[in-house]
This record gives C-alpha cells, structure tokens and sequence, in this order.
C-alpha cells in the first residue's frame, strides 16, 4: 500500500491526460503512482501511453467497478423520478455512469490517494493533501460551497431536513479533486447509506451531476472527518483554482493568484471536444490554452500546432446562419 493519484479518463480526453500526467511529472514527482480508472472501454491511445510511463497503470478490477457500478444503480433506484427520467430522454439506466467509477479509487491498491479529473493541471506540490489527511478522511480544496444548486436539489423541502443550511453554506465540494483513505465506505456503509436514501432523502440528489452529488452526500451524511483547505488554510495563502477566473498569472508555465502560486487548476466547464480540436490544430482560444499546449506537448514539442490566422473565442456567439438552421433542426 502506498501514496497515489486515481484519474478518470478514456481515449476521448487523451490530449488532457497527457497534459495532465505531464504536470503531475513536473510539479508533484516523477515517480508519482498514478492509476487511471477507466470511464469506459475507449482505451487503446491510453494504452499506448501507459507503456512509455513506468509510474502509470491502468486500474482492471473489473469487481471493484461493478461493484460501485451496482452502488450508484442503487442509489438512483432511490431516487423518485431519475430512472424514469433518464429512459425518457433515452438514456440505459443511470445517466454518465462512467462517471462513478471515480469511486473505485474507495476501496483500490492506494492507502492514500488523490482523485483528479482530466481536465485538471497540477502546479505546485501535492502534499498539502496528504498532510491534511493525517486529521481528515476527506480533503478537498476547492469553492462549490458557493454554489449548492450544482450539488443538491435546493427545490426539494427535504435538503434542510437532511442537512442544517449552515453546513449546505459550508461542507459542498467539487468531485473534480479530492484526497480520501481508502476503506471509510465499507459495505456495511455503503447499505446504510441506501437505506437513508430509501426513506425519501434521495429527493435530495441533483440529477445533472450524477457522481457529485452521490459523493457529497456520502461524506456528509456519514459525518466522517472532512476538511477544505480553501477554508482551513491561512487567508493569505489560499488560491483560486477554477479556469473562470481570468486574473491568474503566467510565470514559467506555472500560475500565481496574486503572487501565490496555485496548486491545480481546473479546466470546468470546457468540453473535451474543444481541447481535441485545438490539438488538431484549429486556432480556437480560450483561458489559460497556452498553459495546456505547454503541458501537453511538454516531451514532443515538434508536434505542438502552429498557428497562423486569427485566434477564434470558444465562446464566440453563434452566427445568424447558425442559429436559424439550429432553429429549423437542421444542426445540433
């Protein structure tokens, strides 16, 4: 048993894995075990590239994932109107299930370990987690407490019968990042968890965001010893950490937020699609993209797109002409 880092990924984010796995060489050690949980069976570009990095796996408990497949299938066989929902809008049982396998990571080989989404950069040294999970089970370092309705169902009267607002206001974290141990949700559990969830509490649940909301409410209904270094950090010394905020600077293809270096940062809210079209050269920008490109092209900067007309926002309106045949059903 040892210290890692658990990533969800599959061929679909491979440019952002890339990235990611070379910022974690730079920033946090070279030798840093790392697992990849796979999100589905599109594999074989991340396979290819696990063989050149020795720190690298592949995580193939195929137990392990059904496991916490049939965990979440249960938790929104609780729900009152998820299933149903999801069929509705022609969905095979639970919405982005792929998503949950970043559970794995609760009972996989690392006694320790730090769970990353794909769309993520580490800047500085990861230690500070492992350090914080000395005290706490859970540590995160992140600012969703600011923003519920991306967490729970705030329209449910049961939220605040479930939890105080005062600990709503305060405990909410973003399933992008997290350190834990491995075994606080053991079976015995894992089946009082559903049987919260059965007695009407999993009105609660916030259907968009699947994984995150099961995952918080995992942590805060079993009370289990959590901490938010956003939070418990001295004032001067915490960072943001999300792509929104536009007012982080570049030095050495490391980011400061007001002279203090940043630990990740977090791509959200950028779809995959986009990093994908950039690395096939399409001269689309958006926050923070040559901060990417270094990363991702960090040991093959040869194959790093050049390029040469005008830069396009990604968040450019559509167009007139788009926005009619969109209208008319002739695009998506």
């Amino acid at each position: 048993m040892t210290d890692g880092i658990y990533i969800l990924a599959n061929d679909v984010v491979y440019h952002q894995l890339v990235a990611l796995l070379n910022s974690i060489e730079v920033n946090a050690g070279k030798n840093f075990p790392v697992c990849i949980l796979p999100y589905d069976d599109r594999l074989d570009a991340i396979r290819q590239e696990i063989k050149t990095r020795e720190n690298v796996s592949l995580f193939e408990d195929t137990s392990a994932i059904a496991r916490w497949e049939n965990f979440a299938t249960q938790v929104w066989q609780t729900h009152p109107t998820a299933l149903k929902t999801w069929q509705g809008q022609e969905i095979s049982g639970v919405y982005r299930m792929g998503m949950h396998r970043r559970f794995c990571g609760l009972d996989g080989p690392f006694e320790k370990f730090i769970y990353l989404d794909a769309d993520i950069l580490v800047l500085n040294s990861l230690e500070l987690f492992f350090q914080a999970l000395n005290q706490s089970d859970w540590v995160v370092y992140d600012f969703q407490y600011f923003d519920p309705a991306h967490v729970y169902n705030l329209k449910s009267p049961q939220l605040t019968q479930v939890f105080p607002q005062s600990r709503i206001d305060s405990e909410i974290f973003c399933a992008g990042l997290y350190a834990a141990k491995t075994g606080i949700f053991e079976e015995q559990q894992r089946n009082w968890l559903i049987e919260q969830l059965q007695t009407g509490e999993a009105d609660i649940l916030y259907m968009p965001a699947p994984d995150q909301t099961i995952l918080n409410y995992m942590v805060m209904r079993s009370e289990i010893s959590s901490c938010n270094l956003s939070r418990q950090l001295p004032a001067n010394e915490v960072t943001g950490c999300c792509v929104t905020s536009n007012h982080f600077q570049n030095q050495n293809a490391l980011l400061y937020d007001q002279g203090k270096r940043l630990t990740y940062l977090h791509y959200i809210g950028l779809s995959a699609e986009l990093f994908n079209r950039v690395c096939a050269g399409e001269n689309i920008d958006f926050p923070y993209r040559d901060l990417f490109l270094h990363y991702r092209y960090l040991h093959e900067p040869e194959k790093r797109p050049r390029f040469s007309s005008k830069p396009i926002p990604y968040n450019q309106p559509p167009s007139l002409a788009s926005k009619v045949l969109k209208k008319l059903r002739l695009v998506k």
